[in-house]
């Protein structure tokens, strides 16, 4: 499987059918889903904690380091989907409507190799 080959649907549904067999939904309350995804979260970012920008990026070129953090990442997911499962939110539409709020936000034109109002950008432009 793949993340050409795999839609999210079939991911959520990977979700639903492991908690499921566990019996799990009656823990599987908003709160609790959220809560784990944060602490999953704090678990993915201890692999980045002490490591310079460039050491991050080269996370990829370490098969043992890019394995733990696919492991955490898979948690974040993993919890992320059955929250969604939980409140029955349709991902695509909510990342979609997201990425259009984010567009107004952050218009092209003012952000292109910005991070914020504050940044002046690449060789210091203003904006």
């Amino acid at each position: 499987m793949s993340d050409e080959s795999t839609s999210v649907q079939q991911i959520r549904q990977w979700v639903a059918e492991f908690v499921d067999q566990r019996d799990w939904n009656r823990f599987h309350a908003p709160k609790n889903l959220a809560m784990s995804i944060a602490i999953e979260a704090a678990e993915l970012m201890e692999h980045f904690q002490w490591i310079s920008v460039e050491e991050s990026r080269r996370a990829a070129d370490d098969p043992k380091r890019r394995d733990a953090v696919a492991e955490e990442l898979a948690d974040v997911l993993c919890y992320a989907l059955a929250l969604s499962n939980a409140l029955r939110i349709d991902l695509s539409d909510a990342i979609r409507a997201k990425l259009e709020k984010n567009a107004r936000k952050y218009p092209v034109a003012e952000y292109r190799g910005r991070y914020g109002p504050d940044d002046p950008g690449p060789a210091g432009r203003p904006h």
